[in-house]
């Protein structure tokens, strides 16, 4: 008996022995999987602060060259190829207003082979259904069509409030759109999930229908089409990017004026005033408050309820007198840069009136905004949402501000107010809440920086005022790949960019470096290198966790600050060239991009010599770039491949792009 108990207790024991090794092995796999997830988690988080931060970097750049176009507006010799930006070619002679749909018709054939929508309008719910058909087959509407829905659009829109104020009374829910950025998939994947616009389906599209997607002109005649078939139940506000100017860096007019060769120039005209008329905000029983940005501290509901909102073509054009005041802020304009701007810049003349504003031909009889009306307008189309109280101004992006929850506890006060609904930012999830739930910002661009990189999301609006969020995400390839490879392509993308920055300022770089290399060893230590990093790129990323992506250490841990370049390279290499302005040319390659691309007015590719080197001669002194003559005509003459006395911009453009010799090891 003994002995039987004896061989139970030693198998209990073994058994007990084996129990605990599998829970030992257990809580190993567990706790190495959740080391695993935690660690891609951090990889992934630190990728999207590197998009996020390289794009405000372009917006500030962005501003930059706005200013640049108005120093030539104000100083130089160049209406033709530059004073059209803002002058905007009066809208009326690019496509007249009392233009009927029947004289549309006449002027512009749509051929027989043309097999894509043929519109009539007014438009019904079967022509909202063709489109969406086509386009999803990725059919173009044709010109003639788009010009007869963009002018009936403005027709309506006109008639429309600064401030639309809807109820949910009406309808049991109404649904509340963010950023869409040209991603058709996305807008398509919402009407599936959620129903197509109709009157018991009512939704508001929260502004940034365009750029940096594809398919932003898709978007665009999808949702006029249903504002057109239920003006009462579909609502748009205005974005930041319905603005013409943000439109030649962000991509919108070069995909209007690739997909429309012929009548571009039109469409874009027109579309500069359908964005001018796009309602401002929208208010739900009058508690709910939903534009594009955010607020300020002097945001007046009723002040911007009854200002001409038509006025602010583009708010990249401040009002005169506010631009007077920042030249003033300057007032340092080299003599060297007046002196070129009075040149002959494209073969033109320009007069200089004695006050100082220029003299030309088709300038646009809109009245110019006010500084207030301007102001107003930036704050609510800028500005971001921030924990600490206060308004300050939005540096991050060059525009707006950031406000605090005492701002919108200020503002809801005011006008009794329950909820802010914003857009405007990158949410990972596709929405966020803060301000102790009285601010939502809400994003439905999924995918927007790269496959997999966030999820898109909607809000639906019940009766109560209870938000109800639905997630997303447009997967054509990220079903394929498992979590650790999903982010491996959001890292690997978001890292390339930033070297591509960190190249562009190479010279910077190198300079504040050696100030912490004292004995010129070429070494430095970590913090020093992280500091040098954020003090010129002014990114404030997390440098110190990023080292092993971008920089060699040596045995004792110090950075070899030089290997932040060994693997980077410009994409064909140009001799002989001054290697300070390679490196500008390569930073500011999106600018002269825009710049080129407004001087080719036929489109053509290609622009003059003498107009390539005045004109960058005149970029480099507003930016203060000392640019050295020689240098500057070797660059000319190198990248003249035909010796025609013309430049191939596009191949100058990719010239100057930076490439990566290497996969980059991670060297810890």
């Amino acid at each position: 008996m003994g002995s039987v108990i004896g061989a139970m207790g030693c198998s209990n024991s073994v058994s007990d022995r084996k129990s605990e090794r599998v829970i030992r092995a257990a809580i190993l796999i567990q706790n190495w999987y959740r080391l695993t997830v935690a660690r891609l988690e951090m990889k992934r988080r630190y990728s999207l602060s590197i998009f996020q931060s390289i794009e405000y970097a372009e917006e500030q750049d962005q501003l930059q060259l706005s200013n640049f176009f108005t120093f030539m507006l104000d100083h130089c010799t160049h209406p033709d190829s530059v004073s059209h930006i803002f002058t905007s070619p009066s809208v009326s002679q690019v496509v007249d207003e009392g233009l009927s749909l029947i004289e549309f018709e006449k002027k512009i054939n749509v051929p027989d082979s043309y097999y894509g929508p043929r519109l009539s309008f007014p438009l019904t719910v079967k022509d909202a259904n063709a489109l969406l058909h086509a386009f999803r087959n990725e059919q173009l509407l044709h010109a003639r069509y788009v010009l007869q829905l963009l002018s009936e659009t403005r027709r309506v829109l006109k008639e429309m409030p600064n401030i639309t104020h809807l109820s949910t009374s009406y309808t049991k829910e109404i649904t509340v759109c963010g950023d869409l950025h040209g991603n058709l998939d996305d807008l398509l994947l919402i009407f599936y999930k959620n129903g197509l616009p109709s009157e018991q389906n009512r939704y508001v599209f929260n502004g940034d229908f365009v750029d940096r997607g594809q398919n932003s002109m898709e978007i665009l005649i999808i949702l006029f089409a249903f504002l057109l078939i239920y003006p009462n139940d579909l609502h748009l506000n205005r974005g930041n990017h319905e603005d013409y100017i943000m439109n030649l860096r962000y991509g919108f007019t070069k995909e209007v004026s690739k997909k429309y060769k012929d009548h571009g120039k039109q469409i874009l005209g027109l579309l500069q005033d359908v964005f001018s008329w796009l309602p401002l905000a929208t208010i739900i029983d009058s508690k709910v408050l939903i534009l594009h940005g955010g607020i300020s501290d002097s945001t007046d509901l009723d002040f911007l309820n009854t200002l001409e909102r038509n006025k602010l073509k583009s708010l990249m054009r401040p009002p005169k007198s506010v631009r007077d005041g920042q030249d003033q802020a300057k007032e340092r304009i080299p003599t060297a840069s007046k002196h070129i701007a009075n040149q002959n810049v494209a073969g033109k003349t320009q007069h200089i009136t004695s006050s100082g504003s220029t003299e030309s031909s088709g300038s646009n009889l809109t009245p110019e905004p006010t500084p207030k009306e301007w102001k107003q307008i930036l704050d609510i189309l800028w500005s971001d949402p921030r924990s600490q109280n206060g308004c300050t101004p939005n540096k991050c992006r060059g525009g707006g501000c950031y406000f605090g929850p005492d701002v919108t506890a200020k503002l809801f006060k005011k006008y009794n107010l329950k909820m802010l609904i914003r857009s405007h930012e990158f949410k990972p999830e596709g929405y966020e809440i803060s301000h102790g739930g009285k601010v939502i910002t809400i994003f439905s661009a999924s995918n927007y920086y790269e496959e997999g990189s966030n999820r898109g999301a909607y809000i639906k609006l019940n009766p109560e005022l209870i938000p109800r969020f639905v997630q997303y995400r447009v997967s054509k390839y990220t079903r394929r790949q498992n979590l650790r490879e999903r982010v491996g392509t959001i890292e690997s993308s978001a890292l390339k960019s930033l070297r591509e920055t960190i190249y562009a300022h190479r010279a910077e770089l190198t300079s504040a470096f050696a100030k912490y290399d004292l004995n010129g060893t070429g070494k430095i230590s970590v913090n020093d290198w992280a500091a040098a990093m954020e003090s010129v790129l002014q990114l404030e990323l997390p440098w110190r966790m990023l080292r092993s992506q971008l920089a060699q250490t040596n045995s004792d841990g110090e950075v070899d600050f030089m290997s932040c370049f060994y693997d980077l390279k410009i994409g064909q290499p140009v001799k002989e060239i001054q290697p300070a302005l390679v490196e500008t040319l390569c930073r500011y390659r999106k600018d002269l991009e825009i710049i080129f691309n407004i001087i080719d007015k036929d489109h053509s590719g290609l622009i003059s010599l003498e107009e390539f080197r005045q004109t960058w001669k005149l970029f480099a002194s507003h930016l203060g770039i000392d640019v050295h003559d020689e240098s500057l005509d070797k660059l000319v003459l190198s990248i003249d491949y035909n010796k025609d006395g013309h430049i191939d911009f596009n191949e100058f453009l990719e010239a100057f792009h930076v490439v990566q010799r290497l996969e980059k090891k991670a060297n810890s």
